[in-house]
């Protein structure tokens, strides 16, 4: 049997299992959401206690909290960042919109805790109070957007960028190195004009470069921070200085550029800010997915596809086909691409749902962001480190396909026009002739000329791969 204690909150009073720091509105909601497996994500865990452990040293600095409580506080809200009680935030994501029970368990939790530092003990006769004490100077209606951007930013920062970075730089690598393979080019699935394998890369890394612009435009308005907003956006209850100083300290603790925002109202009415960033996330995944089918398209094969490339082979494909071996690593790619895809939409009508003064869809939104966040991370690393890094060209296949190609032939248009040039290459392709042997067979031009004009390094232009 389990042991239980005695909690109040302002419903009464409720049993809650003796060995756990949460305290009455955590087990309210353990009992009332008993809903899917999604718990909240750690890094939102975490924000929270950073955003608390920045509430209380303002609180403190202002004259609002007894430094004996603040310093508890503090203390308790980094054994929560260091791990040592990630079994106390045990809450769905499928929970209030605003997040507030989850501000409620971060507040019952390091106030049980900070009782206990005290000398005190957890529970109703506890020294530290989770709304008077952890809480003051906040809402749920602040806090939790404020941890949702802390928890977006430092995950945008310190994961996502660093993992797209380095992709771009493999890709870029494998542009330069590849910039003398001439190869023939493809439009609508059908062959065109030739190109290096060189510029061919070169537009991915281009593509990449892209998405890491337009998701660093997105940061400065994820840096924006509603603490300070309390209830509806007016800062009800809080010191005139408190929003500019706890941005401030959220600030210096984490070394990210996060301020104040200006507009208090808009901080917690929407969640344009993620809406836009998650916007650029999806456009990363769009460009993974292309890459990534170009990449499985190229290395189709190994003797009947394309095959003028090579990927790593990880591991055995089949199950009952000896020898396959499968573009895994692009697959993976372009699974993680559709999901993120998916999140984007619920993103948006999460985000275009609020009502009035404050979004009710803010657990559903950070979930789907961080879990985008993650997936394009890890799966950046993992493409780069067991497939990108591997790609080598087959020059034989890539000589052979380019020699094969009939739309060499538009290397003549400049010399004996463009309906000539088309009937070299029907009567090629329906005579399974070579263009040259088309060409005299129809007399239009002699092998020297052919060979003259008809030059496919020649017909890459001066389009250098890179920036």
């Amino acid at each position: 049997m389990v042991t239980v204690r005695r909690e109040k909150d302002s419903m009464g009073v409720i049993k809650v299992p003796a060995d756990k720091l949460w305290g009455a509105q955590t087990q309210r909601s353990l009992e009332h959401f008993r809903i899917s497996t999604e718990k909240m994500p750690v890094s939102l865990i975490h924000a929270l206690a950073l955003t608390k452990r920045a509430a209380a040293k303002v609180n403190q600095d202002l004259g609002l909290l007894a430094a004996e409580k603040a310093s508890a506080i503090i203390e308790a809200a980094d054994e929560v960042l260091a791990g040592k009680h990630a079994d106390e935030f045990p809450l769905a994501i499928w929970q209030t919109g605003s997040g507030t029970q989850s501000n409620m368990n971060m507040n019952e939790v390091l106030a049980n805790r900070a009782s206990e530092i005290l000398g005190g003990v957890r529970g109703m006769e506890r020294k530290v109070h989770p709304n008077d004490d952890v809480n003051k100077s906040q809402s749920s209606n602040d806090v939790f957007p404020t941890a949702m951007h802390v928890a977006a930013l430092l995950a945008l920062r310190e994961h996502l960028i660093p993992q797209l970075s380095a992709l771009t730089d493999t890709l870029r690598d494998k542009s330069h190195a590849f910039a003398d393979i001439v190869k023939i080019g493809r439009t609508h699935l059908q062959d065109a004009t030739p190109l290096t394998l060189g510029q061919e890369i070169s537009g991915w890394v281009a593509m990449l470069e892209h998405n890491l612009r337009h998701i660093e435009h997105s940061l400065p308005h994820v840096a924006e921070l509603a603490l300070g907003g309390t209830a509806v956006g007016t800062g009800l209850n809080t010191h005139p200085e408190y929003a500019r100083r706890v941005a401030e300290e959220l600030a210096t603790i984490t070394a990210a550029p996060f301020v104040t925002a200006p507009n208090k109202f808009e901080a917690l009415a929407t969640c344009d800010a993620l809406v836009q960033a998650h916007g650029a996330l999806k456009g990363l995944a769009a460009s993974l997915m292309k890459i990534a089918n170009d990449v499985r398209w190229l290395a189709s094969g190994p003797r009947c596809g394309i095959g003028e490339i090579a990927i790593p082979e990880n591991e055995p494909g089949s199950s009952i086909m000896p020898g396959k071996v499968n573009p895994t690593q692009c697959e993976a790619v372009t699974m993680l691409c559709c999901q993120v895809m998916g999140n984007d939409v619920a993103i948006n009508m999460g985000g275009a749902s609020g009502n009035f003064e404050l979004n009710v869809y803010r657990p559903m939104v950070i979930h789907n962001f961080l879990q985008t966040v993650r997936l394009l991370a890890d799966g950046m690393a993992s493409f780069n480190q067991h497939c990108a890094s591997g790609i080598e060209p087959n020059r034989e296949r890539i000589t052979q396909l380019l020699n094969e190609s009939l739309m060499l032939v538009t290397a003549l248009n400049t010399h004996i026009g463009y309906d000539k040039a088309a009937e070299i290459a029907k009567k090629a392709h329906k005579e399974g002739l070579t263009l040259k042997a088309s060409a005299v067979a129809l007399g239009y031009l002699s092998d020297a000329e052919f060979d003259a004009w008809v030059r496919p390094e020649l017909m890459v232009g001066s389009m250098t791969p890179g920036r």
